[in-house]
């Protein structure tokens, strides 16, 4: 559906603009009534003014997740580690990772986060299958105490 609209009087010279609306679809879903309570109320912990919002984050969600199981699907992400740098030579291999990976990598924080233990996230984008294998060996590299891959869509199929 089209929309033309008159800017505001304040407009020199009068002239309209074309809002393009998306063409909703409505649809009844039959949901238990002590589950549809629990989701009410997780919803409004979060912060949702509506189910509807809600339902489409949970549908894009699904979307997003089936996406990543594409070898070939384009992603972004981080990866998550913490580990102890006074490992033997481990800052020295995650750096040589990371080089190795350079075209994968986007960029790389490190925080200290007390005398022993650091923080590194970096922003990994690209196929799936290699954004996984930058994630993988990262995360099995001798020293480090927990890593985690978290992916996302780079947005381009969710309209």
């Amino acid at each position: 559906m089209l929309i033309l609209r008159m800017l505001p009087r304040a407009a020199l010279i009068p002239c309209y603009y074309v809002v393009r609306m998306s063409a909703l679809s409505r649809i009844g879903v039959a949901i238990d009534s002590a589950l549809l309570e629990k989701f009410d109320k997780l919803i409004a912990r979060r912060g949702y003014t509506n189910r509807s919002e809600a339902f489409r984050d949970l549908i894009r969600e699904e979307l997003v997740e089936e996406a990543w199981e594409s070898p070939d699907a384009h992603v972004v992400g981080t990866v998550t580690l913490v580990y102890d740098h006074h490992v033997r030579l481990l800052s020295e291999k995650l750096t040589g990772i990371q080089h190795d990976f350079h075209h994968s990598i986007l960029s790389t924080l490190h925080v200290h986060l007390d005398h022993d233990t650091c923080l590194e996230v970096m922003v990994v984008r690209g196929k799936a299958a290699v954004v996984r294998r930058v994630a993988d060996v990262l995360i099995s590299t001798k020293g480090v105490k927990h890593g985690r891959l978290t992916i996302t869509t780079t947005g381009q199929e969710l309209k």
